[in-house]
Formats: C-alpha cells, sequence, structure tokens
C-alpha cells in the first residue's frame, strides 16, 4: 500500500507564498495539505482554501502550529513546510520510495534557494553538507518524518525558536535523517533583507548562543517573526 503524505505549512501574513506552496504540494504527490495559521490579517487563508488545503486556525508560533497540524493529518507520513518554499514535482515518488526501507524514519531535501550566485550555491552545499555529516536537517529543507517516529519524539518542542533544530536532535538520537534529492525550493527574502553573509552569522551567533544554554525563548527576541 502506498504512503499517505500529509503536508503541514504554518503561516501568518504569507498571502504572497501560501498558495505556490499548496498548488506545488499537490503537483508533488503527496495526499494532504494542511495550512495551520497563526492570525493573519492579509489573505492567507482564503488562498490557501482556494487551493485546496484544510486551514486550521491556532495561537501563533510555528512549533504550536506544525503540532496541530500533525495531530489532524492523516497521513503516515508528515512533511513540515515553510510557506515561502515549495516542493519539486516527484518529492512525494522520492519518499515513498526511501520509506521503503523500514529503517529510515525521516529525512530532508537538498535545497535549491531561487537566486543567482555563487553565495547561494554555497549556502546550499554547506546545508546537504550538515545534514550528511551532522544529521541536522532545518525546516527550510522540509523535514518528512514518519508519523509513529513523530509522536514518539512528543513533537516540536514548543519554543519560540529552533524547534526545527531541537526536534532533528532528538530524532537523531533514533536515526540518521536521509537526505533526499528534491529539491525544497526556497525564496531568498531573509538572505535579501540582511544580506547572505550578514545572515548566516547571525544563525551562527544564535546556534552558538543555544550550544552554551541560552534558552531558545530568549534567542526568539533577536530573530524577528518575519525573518523566521
Amino acid at each position: 500500500m502506498s504512503l499517505k503524505i500529509s503536508v503541514v505549512i504554518p503561516t501568518i501574513n504569507e498571502a504572497q507564498w501560501v498558495l505556490r506552496a499548496v498548488s506545488r504540494a499537490w503537483d508533488a504527490g503527496v495526499d494532504e495539505v494542511i495550512v495551520v495559521d497563526g492570525g493573519s490579517e492579509d489573505e492567507t487563508v482564503s488562498l490557501a482554501k482556494g487551493g485546496g488545503a484544510t486551514v486550521l486556525v491556532s495561537d501563533p508560533g510555528r512549533a504550536i502550529q506544525q503540532n496541530l497540524g500533525a495531530r489532524r493529518a492523516q497521513g503516515e507520513v508528515l512533511l513540515f513546510l515553510h510557506a515561502d518554499n515549495w516542493l519539486a514535482p516527484d518529492v512525494g515518488e522520492q519518499i515513498r520510495t526511501c520509506l521503503q526501507n523500514p529503517e529510515v524514519l525521516g529525512g530532508a531535501f537538498r535545497q535549491r534557494i531561487e537566486s543567482a550566485g555563487s553565495l547561494y550555491r554555497l549556502l546550499e552545499w554547506g546545508n546537504a553538507a550538515r545534514v550528511r555529516w551532522r544529521g541536522l536537517p532545518y525546516g527550510d529543507q522540509a523535514i518528512f518524518l514518519r508519523r509513529e517516529t513523530f509522536e514518539q519524539l512528543g513533537s516540536f518542542p514548543q519554543v519560540d525558536l529552533m524547534e526545527d533544530l531541537l526536534l532533528m536532535r532528538a530524532f537523531g538520537r533514533l536515526a540518521s535523517p536521509v537526505l533526499l534529492p528534491g529539491p525544497t525550493y526556497v525564496h531568498p527574502r531573509r538572505w535579501q533583507r540582511h544580506g547572505v553573509i550578514r545572515q548566516t552569522m547571525r544563525n551562527w551567533a544564535l546556534l552558538g548562543a543555544q550550544a552554551i544554554g541560552i534558552r531558545p525563548d530568549r534567542l526568539a527576541r533577536f530573530y524577528p517573526l518575519h525573518d523566521r
């Protein structure tokens, strides 16, 4: 029997991107698309519904929204997708093929940042290398997990930042994530807003602060909501 894949997309004021994320998810061969809205004041909800997604309303917070979507999802596989990302057409087939191996519990995808320039290609290479060498995909690489594995991990930690990092660190104690070719297409808005080097250095600084024990909820003050 073919595994049923549910895509969960958390949103807040993502009218510019959400319809593309939803429609490309359907094109990728998934079985369910759930948009969990955290209080948008634009057309996000109506656009998501128009694209055929199931829309849930939630308190804001990516972890809270993704956990709600996961609870309501029907699929045996959960794929968590950022609203400004979109999936390649054969992502569903890639997931179902790799999960024929019962030892594979989850993973993520190579990225394609939708902007020209060698710095973006370097970012793509570095993010793929982080998954291969450290087993740590981030949320903008479209993390997917078997449902039972996600439930075993206790869902996303309900923190304001780095919920993806904390979940995948816990996952790493069970198995190594696979890195599929994808790609997951990523809009470069964060890097364009702040500059590639500055944004990367800020990310590294936050990771370093978390590594020495500063709680993600405190670090979230240094990472505005519209940048996540």
